[in-house]
Parts: structure tokens; C-alpha cells; sequence
């Protein structure tokens, strides 16, 4: 019952992870492009407060519930599936630090923008362009991820 509890838990946790991830690119992204300058400012403000509250939260729990499981099944970290898992988190992970601070500067550079009445300058786009760059590579990485917890490859060709 213990192992089921937390495998719900695993499954939410890397649902809300995932979800405000996705969401949050999405409305970034749209925003954005739109060049909508009251839009931008408000949706980065929110992005930001949405990583903050939801995916820092979950992506601290969502490794802990799923060591856990290990533990309750003995199942080793040496295990190929779990090793890439761990290690693509670890990438995903590494991209969304900056990807935070990316987005804090964006809302900042957006909200200033807004209150002298310009357009979004060019730092904008560059802070911008630079969060895509790092949003594709986490992206795969979760989806890479979901599919080794699903599929629990016993080997994987070439990465052992």
C-alpha cells in the first residue's frame, strides 16, 4: 500500500511538473510572439510566480517520491533506466535554473517597458531567445524521461 501511495504521489508530482511547465512555455511563448506589450508584462509576472509555487515545489518532491520507490522495491540506482532517468533529470533540471532567472528577467524588462511606454527592447529578445534554447532541451529530456519510466528498458542500445 505504501509503494502505491507514493507512486500516485510520483505520478501527480511529475503531472503538475510537467503540466505548468508546458502551460507556462505555451502562454511565454504566445505572449511573446504576440509583442503585446501589457500581455507580455503580465503573463511573465505570472510564469513566474506559477514556477516559483508549482514546478520548484515539484521538482524538489518529484525525484524524493521517486527514490523512495526504489528503496521500497530494492530496485538499484545502477539500473539503466534508473541511471538515464537521473541523468536527464539532472539535464532538465540544469536548463530550468537559468530558465528561472531567464523569466524573472524577461517579467522585469517587460514591466519597465510598459511603465515608460516603449516597445520590448532589444535585451528582451535576446533573455527571450535564450529561454527557447534552453526550453527544448528540457523538454526533450522529460519526454525521454516518461517514456523510460514507462517502457523500464532493461538495456538501452549504446547507452548501456
Amino acid at each position: 500500500m505504501e509503494y502505491l501511495f507514493f507512486k500516485w504521489l510520483h505520478v501527480l508530482f511529475s503531472t503538475v511538473l510537467f503540466g505548468t511547465g508546458i502551460g507556462s512555455a505555451f502562454y511565454l511563448l504566445v505572449a511573446s510572439l504576440s509583442r503585446d506589450l501589457p500581455l507580455v508584462a503580465g503573463v511573465t509576472r505570472w510564469v513566474v510566480r506559477a514556477d516559483w509555487l508549482f514546478t520548484a515545489s515539484t521538482a524538489v518532491l518529484q525525484p524524493a517520491s521517486g527514490l523512495w520507490m526504489l528503496h521500497l522495491t530494492g530496485i538499484p540506482l545502477s539500473t539503466p533506466w534508473v541511471r538515464w532517468s537521473l541523468i536527464l533529470y539532472a539535464l532538465a533540471i540544469g536548463c530550468w535554473l537559468p530558465v528561472v532567472w531567464l523569466q524573472m528577467r524577461l517579467r522585469d524588462i517587460a514591466a519597465s517597458a510598459l511603465a515608460e511606454g516603449g516597445g520590448l527592447p532589444p535585451a528582451y529578445w535576446r533573455h527571450f531567445w535564450a529561454w527557447v534554447a534552453l526550453g527544448v532541451p528540457a523538454l526533450l529530456a522529460f519526454l525521454a524521461i516518461f517514456w523510460l519510466m514507462i517502457a523500464k528498458p532493461a538495456t538501452l542500445p549504446g547507452l548501456g
